[in-house]
């Protein structure tokens, strides 16, 4: 066996070339992929953000509802996070700031969202 009793026959100096060779390889691979051409997101929907991108959102959504009280512009804003019901999101946001230690005033935007998004009615258009 030698060195590592990985590869027979391989010399010291030869393996110190080779370990050196493959952490030069990462270095090049991770300066290409985050310098030289890192990856970027177009047109991405926001139904793909992280939880708590999503939980902001629809904080910021809860306090533009406590200034304009329109149900139906809400549910709209919550409308791009996915396909799941106001009432779901809000309440899944909610849950998440209970958890996270969000402020007494956060936490009543989102029960007042969620409670707006509860009684919501949308109205259907009738063509004619």
């Amino acid at each position: 066996m030698t060195a590592l009793g990985i590869i027979p026959h391989m010399s010291s100096s030869n393996l110190i070339k080779l370990v050196l060779a493959i952490v030069i390889g990462i270095g090049l691979g991770l300066v290409y992929g985050w310098v030289i051409d890192p990856v970027e997101y177009i047109d991405v929907t926001p139904d793909v953000l992280r939880e708590d991108y999503k939980v902001d959102y629809t904080l910021m959504v809860a306090e533009a509802y406590a200034n304009d009280f329109d149900p139906a512009l809400a549910a709209q804003r919550l409308a791009i996070l996915g396909s799941e019901p106001p009432t779901g999101i809000v309440n899944s946001a909610l849950e998440y700031a209970n958890l996270n230690n969000f402020t007494q005033e956060e936490i009543r935007s989102l029960q007042n969202l969620l409670t707006a998004m509860q009684t919501f009615q949308p109205v259907e258009d009738i063509a004619p």
